[in-house]
């Protein structure tokens, strides 16, 4: 027997903290074999780069069976001296397509080996982590599959790995009775060359405290495998009597795992996920000598499954839990005028770097150049569509000019002031909406707008005050990621709604209408109702004469002006442009933007077309639409006339006390609103993935916002505050991003943000000087304007975990990715999560969309009642530890 000291010398690896390694190693192939029934290639240790994670090796063929590994050694020394003396150093090695080689006759094909036995061998490492049994919840069932589907082999005594396999295989596969799936998983478990070699191998490893490289734990190994013909999972594991030695990083195996898995397989069940479960347990070397005593198959899975709970509970009261957990004592507590100095004794250190940080190199100046042009077009064309909106619900008194005037002075106040100048400002939808509500109430009480106006904006800033002085903003530790992204993809929906909403509006004013259906005057006769005995020259006749008869009745002027009349009132190319120009807009923003996931140009220049994508496609398909098809006549996107009573201070002595405490309710609720949408956009841009370093300042902010409308409310102008997507969109666009590829998956991180407040302030400034091209901003098409509100939907969806987990509804498990909580989450609790946040968001859409403007006052409220529904109602649905992976920044 093996006792338990000779392992550990052996192995010469013990694997007990969690933050170990394993390692996988595919085309594992720099070994030799010193037994006669395991013929094997020896590697020229003097080419292969011992550091590297993937190195090639010059190999020499196989040799015969009956020679000593020593002597091989030496006769292939002996062979290349030979060679250089008969050759010189001009000698080159050459690899032949095809051949077949001879060597000490021994004689094989071989395409890949040139008549000296030479070939090259590509090997690669790559680590991987421990399975987390305490939290990835597929570890605990493949542990359960397996022992309910036992392939178990003990106290094998084969020493030929090509044997070995195959045993483990037919007792996996052998009741298919499908000898296609023998064969299938024997090509795909070997290299495909003269001697046979596992072609993916995972082993466990640990770090060498004499060389400073890592050294094998070499009593297991697992081989890994996917086949087309199998439907499910299978796993076999085969104890030897005695170790074998497979190999040079297999010369005491004890444990051979095989695992076989579908072509098709679920990115968490697929076999490298499997083959972590099983080296996991297998790396634990007390866990290994319990298998080694087992006597029968029944105690050898006990083991197992004792071993799975031991460690899910080690793991779970692991130094590095893999959920970080709140500290209670350093929660901050809501104080007075505590929270403001926090965030100015943050902010107000980097005040000089927020400006210098644009400047700091070349890449940084390129960045903010992009990125002003970016804000400038994403906060201008929301700014006139919105501008058309409220002056068509507040009958022309809320204009696009005001619209314009709230930005620039709003916008450059708070990027000089703001604790967060990555947040933008802007007039919304919800603003908008709520905009409506007021002048309806006006219209229906007999009130005046403006000063009801006046007195709602003033009220809202004075809760805002209120909250930011007395550090209310606190309250937002509790919003989470579901809140968030639940009002983002609402805002995102409210964007597309918009612009669907006009298309079909202008649909029925200019394609849907009379004029341009066929008129039943026109309509001279009813053939179907002609004899059908007639023949076609009786008809030709008949016809004839009705047009005669018709035309010396009906004058020709009479006719003709009929007609022109119907045609001049149907346009449907003004409809058909203006699809192609909504689309258009959406598709060359979006095809740009993606730019740099093509192959196309060079890195910088892909980089560059996307930086630049919202200008260029605003510019080209305004160009299309305003020159290009001139005489197709679109109109005006607004009226760009001039208010000379543009700045006028509004006074609320006509209000009643009942109009006062009324305009203090809507107030109220606004500004719940304000500090929903402004605290939501706040954790966006400082989300831990963004990578912002200067810190946050929640609660100046807010104090700013609420001056800054105040001021606006004064003078009757729209209100403003930070706007989604555009703040996180703001952010992206000043950073450098880096793809990484996790399992076949691609997907981009942040490295660095250049927190700057340049682009806000040059791009603002743009916005002040455009007031005075206003005649010519008229001419940008309005398809363009919406078309831009569907380029900030779309791309606002990306990083959306919502919307990633909303897709998966419709995705083929194959093609899951290995997202975090895709590991720790059973499928149907995600799925039943990813539910309600579905219902969430309908009732949201249902208040935020019903025509039904007392009932939309409310709408406030219902976006602050998502973070007590949160913590009270879901919990009792789906387990806390699921949520914290599903829910967590």
């Amino acid at each position: 027997m093996f006792s338990r000291k000779n392992i550990k010398a052996a192995s010469e690896v013990t694997v007990e903290s969690p933050k170990e390694n394993i390692n996988v190693q595919l085309q594992q192939v720099t070994f030799h074999i010193d037994g006669d029934e395991n013929p094997g290639f020896v590697s020229d240790v003097g080419i292969s780069p011992a550091t590297t994670s993937g190195s090639i090796h010059l190999m020499p063929e196989p040799h015969s069976n009956s020679t000593p590994a020593k002597d091989r050694h030496a006769s292939f020394n002996e062979s290349i001296s030979s060679s250089r003396k008969n050759g010189g150093t001009k000698k080159k090695l050459s690899v032949k397509t095809a051949s077949t080689s001879t060597l000490e006759n021994l004689t094989f094909d071989d395409s890949f080996i040139d008549e000296n036995g030479l070939t090259l061998i590509y090997s690669r490492h790559e680590k991987l982590p421990l399975k987390d049994f305490s939290n990835e919840v597929r570890a605990i069932m493949d542990v359960q599959s397996f022992i309910k589907k036992t392939a178990l082999l003990l106290h094998m005594e084969k020493t030929n790995l090509d044997e070995i396999i195959e045993e483990i295989i037919e007792k996996m596969l052998g009741h298919l009775d499908n000898p296609t799936c023998l064969d299938q998983a024997k090509a795909a478990l070997f290299t495909h060359d003269y001697v046979h070699q596992l072609s993916r191998t995972l082993q466990c490893s640990s770090i060498d405290p004499e060389g400073g490289g890592f050294v094998y734990d070499q009593n297991f190994v697992c081989a890994l495998s996917s086949i087309p013909s199998i439907q499910t999972r299978y796993v076999g594991l085969a104890r030897m009597r005695t170790p074998a030695n497979l190999g040079q990083t297999c010369q005491e195996v004890y444990f051979i795992v095989v695992i076989l898995t579908p072509t098709k397989e679920k990115g968490t069940k697929n076999e490298l996920e499997t083959g972590r479960t099983f080296a996991t347990m297998l790396s634990d070397l007390d866990f290994r000598q319990a298998l080694l005593d087992a006597r029968n198959e029944e105690e050898f899975l006990k083991e197992v499954e004792k071993q799975m709970f031991i460690l899910s509970k080690r793991q779970r009261n692991s130094d590095f839990p893999l959920t970080e957990e709140k500290n209670p004592s350093n929660e901050v507590t809501c104080g007075v005028f505590k929270g403001l100095r926090g965030d100015l004794r943050r902010r107000l250190p980097n005040y000089k770097s927020d400006f210098m940080d644009g400047i700091a190199d070349k890449k940084s100046i390129q960045k903010v150049a992009s990125t002003t042009l970016f804000l400038y077009f994403a906060c201008i064309l929301p700014s006139i569509a919105f501008g058309v909106l409220n002056a068509f619900n507040t009958n022309g008194i809320l204009t696009v000019e005001k619209v314009l005037y709230t930005q620039t002075f709003g916008g450059l106040m708070f990027a000089f002031f703001g604790g967060t100048p990555q947040i933008v400002l802007l007039t919304t939808a919800p603003l908008a909406l709520y905009t409506k509500i007021i002048y309806s109430l006006s219209e229906d009480f007999d009130l005046n707008f403006q000063s009801m106006f006046c007195c709602v904006g003033l009220w809202n800033s004075f809760f805002l005050i209120l909250y930011s002085v007395f550090d209310l903003s606190i309250l937002m530790q509790f919003s989470t990621r579901s809140s968030e992204e639940i009002f983002a993809l609402f805002i995102s929906i409210a964007f597309a709604q918009d612009a669907f909403k006009n298309t079909v509006e202008n649909f029925k004013e200019n394609y849907n209408v009379d004029a341009c259906k066929p008129s039943p005057s026109l309509s001279f006769w009813n053939i179907s109702k002609l004899p059908d005995n007639m023949t076609t020259t009786t008809m030709s006749t008949t016809i004839s004469t009705m047009g005669s008869t018709l035309f010396n009745n009906v004058t020709g002027s009479t006719l003709f002006n009929n007609v022109t009349e119907e045609v001049m009132e149907c346009h449907r190319d003004v409809s058909l442009l203006y699809l192609l120009l909504l689309l258009g807009t959406l598709w060359l923003g979006v095809t740009l933007y993606n730019f740099t996931k093509t192959p196309y140009l060079t890195a910088g220049k892909r980089e560059l077309f996307s930086d630049y994508s919202l200008p260029v496609s605003v510019i080209i398909m305004s160009f299309i639409g305003a020159y290009v098809f001139r005489e197709v006549k679109m109109g005006k996107s607004f009226n760009s006339d001039r208010d000379p009573n543009l700045f006028q201070l509004i006074t609320m002595q006509d209000l009643s006390i009942g109009a006062i405490f009324a305009a203090m309710g809507l107030g109220f609720c606004l500004s719940l609103l304000f500090f929903m949408d402004q605290n939501i956009s706040a954790a966006l841009v400082n989300a831990p993935q963004n990578r912002m370093k200067k810190g946050t300042a929640y609660h100046w902010d807010l104090l700013v916002i609420s001056i800054v409308n105040a001021g606006l409310s004064l003078i009757c102008f729209p209100w403003l505050h930070a706007a989604l997507p555009h703040s996180p969109l703001h952010v992206r666009a000043l950073a450098d991003m880096e793809e990484r590829v996790e399992q076949g998956h691609i997907h981009q991180i942040v490295v660095r943000v250049r927190e700057t407040r340049l682009t806000a302030i040059f791009s603002h400034i743009l916005i002040g000087l455009s007031l005075l091209i206003m005649p010519v901003l008229s001419y940008i098409p309005t398809p363009v304007l919406y078309g831009l509100f569907l380029y900030l939907a779309v791309t606002a969806l990306k990083d959306n975990q919502m919307a990633e987990r909303i897709a998966l509804f419709f995705t083929e498990q194959a093609a899951y990715p290995p997202n975090h909580y895709i590991r720790r989450v059973p499928q149907r609790k995600m799925h039943l999560f990813t539910l309600v946040q579905i219902i969430q968001l309908g009732v949201l859409c249902i208040v935020g969309f019903f025509p039904f403007n007392y009932l939309k006052m409310f709408f406030p409220v219902l976006i602050f009642v998502l973070i007590p529904f949160r913590h009270k109602i879901i919990p009792k649905l789906i387990h806390q530890k699921y949520l914290n992976a599903m829910d967590g920044h």
